[in-house]
């Protein structure tokens, strides 16, 4: 069996999965491994570059765009590997990173998934997990009083300088190093979501399965961040929303989510009428952008009021 699957997905990004290709083929090393690329129907030539210039490895080619957990359970399901690594597809893995991750798995048999350090392109940390979502966190997000009073990159903890791993509730999508037999006992993703929150509810239903994650600072990938959703700026706002209601709702119960619905609807009403007000204030591109601000806060405000579709389950589902 191979020691590791990664498993990519992309969506008009050819440039950025050319050097994140790059950058596995010059970390992995001696490690036994197999990269499946999952391509959701782009249109900007990443299939071409990918038959071109790394003819080894398998692509899948999808006509639609099934989201992001849909994709990876499709490489998920054709993977090798005793380990998959959910991998994204704008970053730049570093060396070491591979060895190190696989490593702390082969010696930490309660593990069932870890992450690794995010950075920023400058070198400059980046968000790389947190909690489990709570009314209270939503609240300082939706708002942005959480980044302003508590911590830049809330609602993950700020940096530590303590380089030994420990458990976290959840970790970011860009790097997930998941052990086979989590998979084979709960299967993938729950493809309900389309994007966002995902991966919180995955590690959510991992950790219930009486499996521990783990975040390694000692290693760490780039990762650019947004290459594909700043593409569609407005209906990832909507999306984002949406996926939290999910969660709420599949995890958490109908009061604790009518609880959320009605503060994001709250807030974002608080969002409109301060757009309203600096609109009045401002002219040209600024005039546009506070425009811009009421539209969405008015989209994120009609979905709060909509149920979900289809109807989230107690439970997981496999």
């Amino acid at each position: 069996m191979l020691d590791l699957s990664i498993i990519i997905v992309n969506w008009n990004t050819h440039q950025l999965l050319s050097d994140c290709l790059g950058s596995i083929q010059a970390t992995a090393e001696d490690i036994q491994v197999e990269v499946i690329v999952i391509d959701n129907g782009s249109t900007d030539g990443s299939q071409a570059v990918i038959r071109e210039h790394y003819p080894a490895i398998r692509l899948i080619e999808n006509t639609d765009n099934p989201g992001f957990a849909g994709a990876n359970n499709q490489g998920m399901a054709q993977a090798q590997g005793r380990y998959f690594l959910l991998l994204n597809s704008d970053t730049l893995v570093k060396p070491g990173t591979l060895q190190q991750a696989l490593q702390f798995m082969d010696h930490t048999p309660e593990a069932g998934m870890c992450g690794v350090k995010l950075l920023n392109p400058d070198g400059t940390f980046q968000a790389s997990y947190a909690n489990f979502p709570t009314l209270k966190a939503e609240f300082l997000t939706a708002t942005g009083l959480g980044p302003r009073l508590i911590s830049p990159y809330y609602p993950s903890p700020r940096p530590q300088s303590s380089n030994q791993p420990h458990e976290v509730d959840w970790i970011a999508g860009a790097f997930m190093l998941l052990r086979r037999e989590v998979y084979e006992a709960l299967g993938g993703m729950d493809t309900s979501y389309w994007m966002y929150s995902e991966e919180t509810d995955w590690c959510y239903h991992i950790k219930r399965a009486g499996y521990k994650i783990y975040y390694l600072p000692e290693a760490a990938i780039i990762h650019i961040g947004g290459a594909s959703t700043r593409q569609r700026r407005p209906q990832m706002r909507v999306q984002l929303v949406t996926s939290k209601l999910r969660f709420f709702a599949k995890n958490y119960g109908p009061h604790r989510t009518r609880q959320l619905r009605l503060l994001l609807w709250s807030v974002y009403l608080g969002r409109e009428f301060a757009s309203r007000l600096l609109m009045l204030m401002a002219s040209g591109a600024r005039k546009a952008h506070w425009q811009s601000e009421i539209q969405n806060s008015r989209l994120v405000r009609a979905v709060c009021m909509q149920p979900l579709t289809p109807a989230p389950q107690r439970g997981y589902a496999l």
